[in-house]
Protein backbone atom coordinates (compact mmCIF):
# COMPACT_ATOMS: atom_id res chain seq x y z
CA UNK A 1 0.00 0.00 0.00
CA UNK A 2 1.05 3.61 -1.01
CA UNK A 3 2.31 5.46 2.26
CA UNK A 4 1.72 9.16 2.81
CA UNK A 5 5.34 9.92 2.94
CA UNK A 6 6.19 7.86 -0.25
CA UNK A 7 3.71 9.73 -2.14
CA UNK A 8 5.53 12.88 -0.97
CA UNK A 9 8.67 11.67 -1.81
CA UNK A 10 7.55 10.62 -5.42
CA UNK A 11 6.16 14.10 -5.86
CA UNK A 12 9.30 15.62 -4.62
CA UNK A 13 11.88 13.28 -6.80
CA UNK A 14 9.78 14.77 -9.48
CA UNK A 15 10.44 18.39 -8.75
CA UNK A 16 14.53 17.63 -8.51
CA UNK A 17 13.97 16.44 -12.09
CA UNK A 18 14.65 12.99 -11.84
CA UNK A 19 12.64 9.87 -14.50
CA UNK A 20 9.87 8.21 -13.59
CA UNK A 21 12.67 4.91 -14.02
CA UNK A 22 14.85 6.71 -11.66
CA UNK A 23 12.17 7.27 -9.41
CA UNK A 24 10.80 4.16 -9.51
CA UNK A 25 14.47 2.82 -8.68
CA UNK A 26 14.46 4.69 -6.35
CA UNK A 27 11.40 3.87 -3.81
CA UNK A 28 11.00 0.45 -5.12
CA UNK A 29 7.36 1.54 -6.81
CA UNK A 30 6.78 0.07 -10.11
CA UNK A 31 6.81 2.67 -13.25
CA UNK A 32 2.69 2.47 -13.44
CA UNK A 33 2.27 3.37 -9.63
CA UNK A 34 5.07 6.47 -10.04
CA UNK A 35 3.15 7.30 -13.16
CA UNK A 36 -0.30 7.15 -11.50
CA UNK A 37 0.81 9.56 -8.80
CA UNK A 38 2.80 12.16 -10.96
CA UNK A 39 -0.52 12.05 -12.97
CA UNK A 40 -2.73 12.32 -9.60
CA UNK A 41 -4.53 9.53 -10.43
CA UNK A 42 -3.19 7.40 -7.25
CA UNK A 43 -5.34 7.55 -4.49
CA UNK A 44 -3.86 6.82 -1.04
CA UNK A 45 -7.07 5.48 0.10
CA UNK A 46 -7.08 1.64 0.47
CA UNK A 47 -9.83 -0.53 -0.64
CA UNK A 48 -11.56 -1.62 1.81
CA UNK A 49 -12.04 -5.84 1.51
CA UNK A 50 -15.47 -7.23 1.58
CA UNK A 51 -16.07 -9.40 4.59
CA UNK A 52 -19.91 -10.81 5.13
CA UNK A 53 -21.64 -10.17 7.92
CA UNK A 54 -23.38 -12.23 10.36
CA UNK A 55 -26.23 -9.65 10.21
CA UNK A 56 -26.52 -10.13 6.23
CA UNK A 57 -29.31 -13.09 6.59
CA UNK A 58 -31.48 -10.70 8.66
CA UNK A 59 -30.78 -7.41 7.03
CA UNK A 60 -34.28 -7.59 5.36
CA UNK A 61 -36.16 -8.20 8.47
CA UNK A 62 -34.12 -5.76 10.42
CA UNK A 63 -35.23 -2.97 7.93
CA UNK A 64 -38.57 -3.68 7.51
CA UNK A 65 -39.11 -3.73 11.31
CA UNK A 66 -37.39 -0.68 11.57
CA UNK A 67 -39.29 1.07 8.67
CA UNK A 68 -42.93 -0.73 10.24
CA UNK A 69 -42.58 0.49 14.06
CA UNK A 70 -38.79 2.60 13.96
CA UNK A 71 -37.95 -0.37 16.63
CA UNK A 72 -34.47 0.28 18.15
CA UNK A 73 -31.57 -2.25 18.72
CA UNK A 74 -32.09 -3.69 21.96
CA UNK A 75 -35.45 -4.72 20.94
CA UNK A 76 -34.30 -5.93 16.95
CA UNK A 77 -32.07 -8.38 18.90
CA UNK A 78 -34.09 -9.56 21.06
CA UNK A 79 -36.15 -10.20 17.69
CA UNK A 80 -33.50 -11.48 15.30
CA UNK A 81 -31.60 -13.64 18.48
CA UNK A 82 -34.48 -16.36 18.16
CA UNK A 83 -34.14 -16.05 14.31
CA UNK A 84 -30.33 -17.38 14.66
CA UNK A 85 -28.73 -13.84 14.62
CA UNK A 86 -25.47 -14.52 16.26
CA UNK A 87 -23.49 -11.60 15.57
CA UNK A 88 -23.86 -8.23 18.20
CA UNK A 89 -25.52 -5.49 18.79
CA UNK A 90 -22.75 -3.13 17.93
CA UNK A 91 -23.35 -4.63 14.30
CA UNK A 92 -26.92 -4.00 14.54
CA UNK A 93 -26.46 -0.45 15.83
CA UNK A 94 -24.52 0.59 12.81
CA UNK A 95 -26.66 -0.98 10.60
CA UNK A 96 -29.81 0.45 11.59
CA UNK A 97 -27.25 4.23 11.82
CA UNK A 98 -27.69 3.62 7.72
CA UNK A 99 -31.24 3.55 7.62
CA UNK A 100 -31.84 6.83 9.90
CA UNK A 101 -32.02 10.32 8.28
CA UNK A 102 -28.48 11.78 9.47
CA UNK A 103 -29.16 14.15 12.32
CA UNK A 104 -27.96 17.64 13.00
CA UNK A 105 -25.83 19.07 15.80
CA UNK A 106 -27.10 18.14 18.95
CA UNK A 107 -27.26 21.19 21.96
CA UNK A 108 -24.98 19.46 24.65
CA UNK A 109 -25.88 18.71 28.54
CA UNK A 110 -24.30 17.62 31.65
CA UNK A 111 -25.34 14.99 32.94
CA UNK A 112 -25.63 15.03 36.56
CA UNK A 113 -25.73 11.88 39.20
CA UNK A 114 -27.68 11.88 42.39
CA UNK A 115 -26.90 9.90 45.07
CA UNK A 116 -29.64 7.14 46.16
CA UNK A 117 -33.17 8.05 47.49
CA UNK A 118 -32.67 11.90 46.50
CA UNK A 119 -34.88 12.29 43.52
CA UNK A 120 -37.02 10.87 41.10
CA UNK A 121 -37.96 12.53 37.37
CA UNK A 122 -41.55 12.14 36.03
CA UNK A 123 -43.46 12.56 32.98
CA UNK A 124 -46.34 12.49 31.21
CA UNK A 125 -46.55 10.77 27.29
CA UNK A 126 -48.70 10.99 24.84
CA UNK A 127 -49.19 7.82 23.40
CA UNK A 128 -51.70 8.17 20.74
CA UNK A 129 -55.69 8.40 19.53
CA UNK A 130 -57.66 5.05 19.67
CA UNK A 131 -60.65 3.75 17.87
CA UNK A 132 -63.44 2.88 20.30
CA UNK A 133 -66.12 0.73 18.85
CA UNK A 134 -69.00 2.96 18.87
CA UNK A 135 -66.60 4.72 16.68
CA UNK A 136 -65.38 7.91 18.98
CA UNK A 137 -61.91 7.93 19.55
CA UNK A 138 -60.01 8.07 22.90
CA UNK A 139 -56.44 9.27 24.18
CA UNK A 140 -54.39 6.85 25.97
CA UNK A 141 -51.48 8.91 28.32
CA UNK A 142 -48.42 7.12 30.03
CA UNK A 143 -47.65 8.37 33.73
CA UNK A 144 -43.70 7.60 33.65
CA UNK A 145 -41.71 8.10 36.99
CA UNK A 146 -38.08 7.22 37.07
CA UNK A 147 -35.45 7.09 40.16
CA UNK A 148 -32.84 8.88 38.99
CA UNK A 149 -29.74 6.96 40.79
CA UNK A 150 -31.36 3.07 40.37
CA UNK A 151 -33.13 4.03 37.32
CA UNK A 152 -35.91 1.92 38.93
CA UNK A 153 -39.17 2.88 36.07
CA UNK A 154 -42.68 2.34 37.20
CA UNK A 155 -45.52 3.32 34.19
CA UNK A 156 -49.12 3.88 34.76
CA UNK A 157 -51.98 4.23 31.30
CA UNK A 158 -54.52 6.65 31.75
CA UNK A 159 -57.49 8.85 29.99
CA UNK A 160 -56.60 11.65 31.26
CA UNK A 161 -53.91 13.70 32.90
CA UNK A 162 -55.81 15.36 35.21
CA UNK A 163 -55.43 15.96 38.73
CA UNK A 164 -57.28 13.12 40.05
CA UNK A 165 -55.44 11.07 37.83
CA UNK A 166 -52.26 12.64 38.98
CA UNK A 167 -52.66 12.26 42.41
CA UNK A 168 -53.12 8.64 42.08
CA UNK A 169 -50.71 7.84 39.62
CA UNK A 170 -48.17 8.86 42.59
CA UNK A 171 -49.72 6.80 44.93
CA UNK A 172 -49.71 3.82 42.91
CA UNK A 173 -45.87 4.40 42.16
CA UNK A 174 -45.03 5.26 45.63
CA UNK A 175 -46.84 1.37 46.07
CA UNK A 176 -44.65 -0.32 43.87
CA UNK A 177 -41.46 1.14 45.06
CA UNK A 178 -42.45 1.45 48.53
CA UNK A 179 -41.48 4.51 49.04
CA UNK A 180 -40.96 7.78 47.84
CA UNK A 181 -37.62 10.07 47.35
CA UNK A 182 -36.96 13.32 48.39
CA UNK A 183 -37.37 15.54 45.53
CA UNK A 184 -39.59 15.18 42.35
CA UNK A 185 -38.70 16.81 39.20
CA UNK A 186 -41.50 17.75 37.00
CA UNK A 187 -42.46 19.72 33.85
CA UNK A 188 -43.99 23.04 34.12
CA UNK A 189 -47.15 21.95 33.78
CA UNK A 190 -50.52 23.84 35.20
CA UNK A 191 -51.64 20.87 37.46
CA UNK A 192 -48.26 21.51 39.03
CA UNK A 193 -47.09 24.85 38.75
CA UNK A 194 -49.79 27.76 37.67
CA UNK A 195 -46.98 29.88 36.63
CA UNK A 196 -43.23 30.30 37.04
CA UNK A 197 -43.31 31.71 40.92
CA UNK A 198 -47.04 30.30 41.93
CA UNK A 199 -47.59 26.25 42.62
CA UNK A 200 -50.81 24.42 42.15
CA UNK A 201 -52.22 24.24 45.91
CA UNK A 202 -53.81 21.19 45.47
CA UNK A 203 -50.46 19.44 44.11
CA UNK A 204 -48.84 21.32 46.95
CA UNK A 205 -51.12 19.55 50.03
CA UNK A 206 -50.20 16.81 48.35
CA UNK A 207 -46.48 16.59 48.37
CA UNK A 208 -46.59 18.26 51.92
CA UNK A 209 -48.83 15.16 53.21
CA UNK A 210 -46.26 12.56 52.20
CA UNK A 211 -43.24 15.13 53.09
CA UNK A 212 -41.36 15.38 49.40
CA UNK A 213 -40.30 18.37 47.90
CA UNK A 214 -41.83 18.72 44.30
CA UNK A 215 -39.44 20.82 41.55
CA UNK A 216 -39.86 21.81 38.08
CA UNK A 217 -37.54 22.23 35.26
CA UNK A 218 -35.99 25.35 33.89
CA UNK A 219 -38.34 26.71 31.48
CA UNK A 220 -37.81 25.85 27.56
CA UNK A 221 -35.12 23.38 29.28
CA UNK A 222 -36.64 19.96 29.62
CA UNK A 223 -33.15 18.35 28.52
CA UNK A 224 -33.07 18.93 32.49
CA UNK A 225 -34.70 15.65 33.10
CA UNK A 226 -33.12 13.40 30.94
CA UNK A 227 -33.26 10.13 32.44
CA UNK A 228 -37.45 10.51 31.98
CA UNK A 229 -37.00 11.70 29.14
CA UNK A 230 -34.61 8.84 27.51
CA UNK A 231 -37.17 6.27 29.25
CA UNK A 232 -40.33 7.88 27.04
CA UNK A 233 -38.36 7.00 23.92
CA UNK A 234 -37.65 3.71 25.40
CA UNK A 235 -41.09 3.16 26.74
CA UNK A 236 -42.61 3.60 23.02
CA UNK A 237 -40.22 1.29 21.38
CA UNK A 238 -39.19 -1.60 23.28
CA UNK A 239 -43.21 -1.84 25.19
CA UNK A 240 -45.49 -0.33 22.86
CA UNK A 241 -44.17 -0.83 19.33
CA UNK A 242 -45.61 -3.62 17.33
CA UNK A 243 -47.62 -4.95 20.27
CA UNK A 244 -51.95 -5.06 20.50
CA UNK A 245 -53.42 -4.69 23.59
CA UNK A 246 -57.03 -5.64 24.70
CA UNK A 247 -58.35 -2.38 26.07
CA UNK A 248 -56.48 -0.36 29.22
CA UNK A 249 -56.49 -2.82 31.62
CA UNK A 250 -54.61 -5.48 29.83
CA UNK A 251 -52.64 -2.22 28.71
CA UNK A 252 -51.67 -1.98 32.01
CA UNK A 253 -51.12 -5.32 33.05
CA UNK A 254 -48.83 -5.94 30.48
CA UNK A 255 -46.68 -3.17 31.03
CA UNK A 256 -45.96 -4.15 35.03
CA UNK A 257 -45.02 -7.50 33.47
CA UNK A 258 -42.88 -5.62 31.61
CA UNK A 259 -41.29 -3.75 33.87
CA UNK A 260 -40.75 -7.01 36.01
CA UNK A 261 -39.00 -8.72 33.13
CA UNK A 262 -37.43 -6.73 31.24
CA UNK A 263 -36.95 -2.57 31.93
CA UNK A 264 -35.82 -2.78 35.32
CA UNK A 265 -33.57 -6.19 35.01
CA UNK A 266 -31.67 -5.13 31.73
CA UNK A 267 -28.44 -3.52 32.24
CA UNK A 268 -28.58 0.56 31.99
CA UNK A 269 -26.78 1.77 28.98
CA UNK A 270 -25.48 4.66 31.39
CA UNK A 271 -25.06 3.47 34.56
CA UNK A 272 -23.75 -0.08 33.42
CA UNK A 273 -25.78 -1.82 36.18
CA UNK A 274 -29.27 -3.50 36.78
CA UNK A 275 -31.92 -1.29 37.58
CA UNK A 276 -33.43 -3.61 40.30
CA UNK A 277 -30.15 -4.25 41.57
CA UNK A 278 -29.19 -0.35 42.49
CA UNK A 279 -32.94 -0.08 43.53
CA UNK A 280 -31.38 -2.13 47.06
CA UNK A 281 -29.50 1.14 47.80
CA UNK A 282 -31.88 3.39 47.48
CA UNK A 283 -32.96 5.24 50.91
CA UNK A 284 -37.02 5.95 49.95
CA UNK A 285 -39.90 7.24 52.45
CA UNK A 286 -41.11 3.91 53.27
CA UNK A 287 -45.18 4.22 51.96
CA UNK A 288 -46.59 1.19 54.26
CA UNK A 289 -46.59 3.98 57.18
CA UNK A 290 -48.02 6.44 55.74
CA UNK A 291 -51.54 6.71 55.89
CA UNK A 292 -53.24 7.77 52.36
CA UNK A 293 -54.21 10.57 50.35
CA UNK A 294 -57.62 11.21 49.68
CA UNK A 295 -58.31 13.88 46.94
CA UNK A 296 -61.64 15.03 46.40
CA UNK A 297 -62.36 18.07 43.91
CA UNK A 298 -66.88 17.75 44.24
CA UNK A 299 -68.96 19.69 41.74
CA UNK A 300 -72.98 19.88 43.11
CA UNK A 301 -75.53 18.09 40.99
CA UNK A 302 -79.23 17.91 41.04
CA UNK A 303 -80.76 14.09 41.02
CA UNK A 304 -82.65 13.43 37.86
CA UNK A 305 -86.06 11.87 38.11
CA UNK A 306 -84.47 8.53 37.01
CA UNK A 307 -82.17 8.40 40.15
CA UNK A 308 -79.00 9.47 37.80
CA UNK A 309 -76.86 12.16 38.47
CA UNK A 310 -74.30 13.57 35.13
CA UNK A 311 -70.92 13.80 35.62
CA UNK A 312 -67.89 14.76 32.63
CA UNK A 313 -70.52 13.69 30.19
CA UNK A 314 -71.60 10.40 31.73
CA UNK A 315 -74.38 9.65 34.16
CA UNK A 316 -74.08 7.35 37.42
CA UNK A 317 -77.06 5.64 39.17
CA UNK A 318 -77.53 6.55 42.90
CA UNK A 319 -80.01 5.29 45.51
CA UNK A 320 -83.72 6.04 43.89
CA UNK A 321 -84.69 7.81 47.21
CA UNK A 322 -82.10 11.13 46.48
CA UNK A 323 -83.84 11.68 43.37
CA UNK A 324 -84.39 15.46 43.43
CA UNK A 325 -81.88 16.22 45.78
CA UNK A 326 -78.42 18.37 46.05
CA UNK A 327 -75.83 15.77 46.10
CA UNK A 328 -72.07 16.45 45.44
CA UNK A 329 -69.58 14.21 42.84
CA UNK A 330 -66.27 14.02 42.99
CA UNK A 331 -63.51 12.12 41.19
CA UNK A 332 -61.19 9.88 43.16
CA UNK A 333 -58.34 7.23 42.02
CA UNK A 334 -60.81 6.02 38.94
CA UNK A 335 -63.83 6.28 41.08
CA UNK A 336 -66.47 8.46 40.80
CA UNK A 337 -67.85 8.87 44.83
CA UNK A 338 -71.17 10.64 45.22
CA UNK A 339 -72.02 12.21 48.41
CA UNK A 340 -74.98 13.93 50.04
CA UNK A 341 -74.15 15.76 53.01
CA UNK A 342 -71.31 13.42 54.71
CA UNK A 343 -72.57 10.26 53.72
CA UNK A 344 -71.21 8.45 50.75
CA UNK A 345 -74.33 6.83 48.97
CA UNK A 346 -72.84 5.66 45.39
CA UNK A 347 -69.38 4.88 44.69
CA UNK A 348 -68.64 3.73 40.57
CA UNK A 349 -65.76 2.68 38.36
CA UNK A 350 -64.81 6.26 36.29
CA UNK A 351 -66.66 5.61 32.78
CA UNK A 352 -63.53 5.58 30.20
CA UNK A 353 -65.50 8.03 27.56
CA UNK A 354 -68.20 10.44 27.80
CA UNK A 355 -71.82 9.33 26.94
CA UNK A 356 -71.61 6.26 28.86
CA UNK A 357 -74.31 5.46 31.53
CA UNK A 358 -72.71 3.36 34.55
CA UNK A 359 -75.53 1.64 37.25
CA UNK A 360 -75.73 -0.16 40.18
CA UNK A 361 -77.63 -3.35 39.82
CA UNK A 362 -79.41 -2.76 43.42
CA UNK A 363 -80.59 1.20 42.45
CA UNK A 364 -82.13 0.22 39.28
CA UNK A 365 -83.85 -2.55 41.60
CA UNK A 366 -85.28 -0.33 43.89
CA UNK A 367 -86.51 1.62 41.37
CA UNK A 368 -88.28 -0.77 39.50
CA UNK A 369 -89.84 -1.60 42.98
CA UNK A 370 -90.96 2.32 43.51
CA UNK A 371 -92.22 2.24 39.72
CA UNK A 372 -94.29 -0.57 40.94
CA UNK A 373 -95.87 0.42 43.84
CA UNK A 374 -96.65 3.97 42.07
CA UNK A 375 -98.72 1.87 39.66
CA UNK A 376 -100.50 0.09 41.94
CA UNK A 377 -101.84 2.89 44.00
CA UNK A 378 -105.34 3.91 43.46
CA UNK A 379 -105.39 7.12 40.97
CA UNK A 380 -107.59 10.31 42.26
CA UNK A 381 -109.62 12.15 40.11
CA UNK A 382 -109.67 16.15 40.10
CA UNK A 383 -112.98 16.11 40.22
CA UNK A 384 -116.22 14.21 41.82
CA UNK A 385 -119.52 13.27 41.15
CA UNK A 386 -122.06 12.20 43.78
CA UNK A 387 -124.41 9.56 43.21
CA UNK A 388 -126.05 9.43 47.06
CA UNK A 389 -129.33 11.04 46.39
CA UNK A 390 -131.96 8.87 44.70
CA UNK A 391 -133.66 9.58 41.34
CA UNK A 392 -137.58 9.97 40.82
CA UNK A 393 -139.09 7.88 38.74
CA UNK A 394 -142.42 7.52 36.94
CA UNK A 395 -144.80 4.76 36.04
CA UNK A 396 -145.56 3.95 32.39
CA UNK A 397 -149.37 4.50 32.97
CA UNK A 398 -149.46 7.82 33.56
CA UNK A 399 -147.70 8.19 29.71
CA UNK A 400 -150.09 5.78 28.51
CA UNK A 401 -153.19 7.72 29.84
CA UNK A 402 -151.70 10.58 28.78
CA UNK A 403 -152.09 9.27 25.37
Amino acid sequence: MLKVEDYMDIKLLEKEGHSIRAISRLTGYCRQTVRKVLDSEHSLKRQARAIDSKLDPFKNYVRQRYEQSQLSAVRLLEETRPLGYAGSIQTLRRYIKQLKPQPGLRKVTIRFETPPGKQAQTDWAHCGRFPLPDGKTITIYAFIIVLSYSRMMYVRFTTSMRMGELIDCHQQAFAFFNGWPQTILYDNMKSIKQSRTQWNEQFLDFAHHYGFTPRTHRPYRPRTKGKVERMVDYLKDNFLAGRRFADLADLNAQVLHWLSHTANVRVHGTTQAIPQQRFTEETLTPFADAKPYRYCDPVNRTVSNESMVHYRGSRYSVPPPYAGKTVAVASQGGMIIVQCGDMIIAEHRQALKAGQCIVNKTHIAELWKLTEQQVQLPQRSRWHIDFSEAVQTVSLQVFEGMA
